[in-house]
């Protein structure tokens, strides 16, 4: 039985009650574009299980979500021709960790670039074409 917050965006995008650009999900996973990326192919992954933080997920379970991290990271440099990857994960309000659903980002990155900003919301159907495009990858 998976534990779920009943409130919980990133938990109601797991159950498929709210609308995400799925790039991958299994049983105990699911990957989707975040809606302000830093730059195109900003993607986070998430338990479907209920996770406040790192520190919750079972050693096992965080070591299955990294495997696909890797995974994914390797899919949005092909798709987003990207020279490498930011892998970023917060834990609590003072390292700026804003859902408090265990989540991990994977943020494409070019050479030359210094900014950390998100950008604006792109439109829904931008975000199924890159997210169609990193998907040939994974």
């Amino acid at each position: 039985m998976l534990i779920v917050a009943e409130d919980c965006v990133f938990c109601k995008i797991a159950r498929g009650e709210c609308q995400a650009s799925r790039i991958y999900q299994d049983k105990d996973v699911v990957a989707f574009l975040d809606t302000r990326p830093v730059n195109e192919g900003h993607t986070l992954v998430i338990s479907r299980k209920h996770y406040e933080n790192m520190f919750e997920v079972p050693d096992e379970e965080l070591a299955n979500l990294f495997r696909i991290v890797k995974k994914l990271a390797a899919a949005i440099i092909k798709g987003e021709k990207a020279d490498g990857v930011r892998i970023i994960q917060n834990n609590g309000r003072a390292a700026h960790q804003l859902i408090f659903h265990f989540h991990v980002h994977i943020i494409p990155q070019y050479e030359g670039q210094d900014s950390y900003r998100p950008r604006e919301t792109p439109e829904q159907s931008e975000l199924e074409r890159v997210a169609s495009q990193i998907r040939k990858f994974v």
